[in-house]
């Protein structure tokens, strides 16, 4: 018996939306982290990026459990000294609310240039539109 390892080119990429209205945001980062890996796949090789494309809309209106809107805290540091900016997640929510879901996936994906390609193939949307239409993106599995 051979283990199947799929080429470069027999590896078939969809394109998903999803709506991250009311939807838990570490449950949903791990559905997004697990489908642009293509973990979700039978194909899936750790060292292939053959996993889908995934664009969320509504990244806004993500939900927190517990006491996570106040007690939150996203830190930037820009390498100067006191160059540290710490805040609360209902504040980087009312200004960005993308990083919410990019930060969450990024910390599941694997670090290096692979995750990092496969990084580049998630897409948020704040609002409702996206411009990504021509790809005809299924609505997302759950």
């Amino acid at each position: 018996m051979k283990t199947f390892l799929p080429k470069q080119g027999e590896i078939e990429q969809k394109w998903w939306v999803v709506d991250a209205t009311d939807l838990v945001l570490g449950r949903l980062a791990v559905k997004i982290a697990d489908t642009i890996r293509g973990k979700n796949k039978p194909t899936f090789t750790p060292h292939l990026d053959c996993g889908d494309f995934v664009v969320v809309i509504n990244a806004g209106k993500v939900k927190v459990t517990g006491r996570k809107e106040v007690q939150k805290i996203y830190q930037d540091y820009s390498g100067y000294m006191g160059g540290l900016k710490e805040r609360p997640l209902a504040t980087i929510r009312a200004r960005q609310p993308e990083r919410l879901i990019r930060q969450a996936v990024w910390g599941m994906m694997p670090k290096g240039r692979l995750g990092r390609a496969q990084f580049r193939k998630l897409k948020i949307y704040a609002g409702p539109e996206h411009p990504h239409e021509a790809q005809q993106p299924e609505t997302f599995p759950y």
